[in-house]
């Protein structure tokens, strides 16, 4: 595939050739920012069963990871202070090490059915407090430590990508058997798969195995 190159006669350099192309933003939109979680805030973290959190390196190289639990799993500790559990995964740690590195974090909090989201900006730091984590035990299975999220912006998002993406509508979702597992494509993407399907299917079922031992 030839590779793809943006043109420098449109290529956006500068923030005001971005803003530009667009409407001021409404005092609204500017004003909703706070620095605080307010009693909104909180009970949508309250409800909220899935995280995206986003990290960069000392480089700027970027990464979203996202996180699941029983909703509510984020934990509210003050106005300016929230903790996040982190559960067993496949231990590439990549947004553990970039908040040793660089502290900077941004939250995106989705709850199911809703098409508006919860935005949560702010500066990281990783503690193996037990107090903390035996609070945030599921099951008595307690993580090895937390992210702490010292909050310095918050606001809710609009519902427009939720609604345009029709994200929570079943007539829209798709069959997952239209593409391979998850094992034959990072097989795939690394060593090869094996041709024999039975061998495929037992690498599949050993996967599945996993999640049932590594989660509650």
């Amino acid at each position: 595939m030839k590779t793809f190159k943006i043109s420098s006669q449109f290529a956006i350099t500068d923030e005001q050739s971005l803003r530009s192309l667009f409407a001021s933003r409404t005092p609204l939109a500017v004003n909703k920012c706070r620095d605080s979680l307010d009693g909104h805030a909180r009970e949508f973290i309250r409800r909220s069963p899935f995280v995206c959190i986003g990290t960069q390196d000392p480089t700027g190289k970027a990464d979203v990871s996202p996180r699941g639990d029983p909703a509510g799993f984020v934990k509210v500790l003050d106005d300016r202070t929230l903790a996040i559990p982190d559960r067993p995964g496949n231990n590439r740690l990549d947004s553990l090490v970039n908040i040793l590195a660089n502290p900077g974090i941004a939250l995106l909090f989705i709850i199911p059915g809703f098409d508006d989201t919860l935005r949560v900006n702010g500066q990281a730091r990783l503690t193996t407090d037990p107090r903390l984590l035996a609070d945030m035990s599921v099951q008595d299975r307690m993580p090895k430590l937390a992210i702490v999220v010292g909050v310095t912006e918050v606001f809710m998002h609009c519902a427009k990508a939720f609604r345009r993406s029709q994200l929570w509508n079943p007539e829209r979702f798709r069959d997952r058997a239209e593409m391979p597992s998850l094992s034959r494509i990072i097989l795939d993407q690394t060593t090869g798969a094996p041709a024999d399907p039975e061998a495929m299917r037992k690498i599949d079922d050993d996967l599945e195995d996993d999640y049932r031992k590594s989660m509650y």
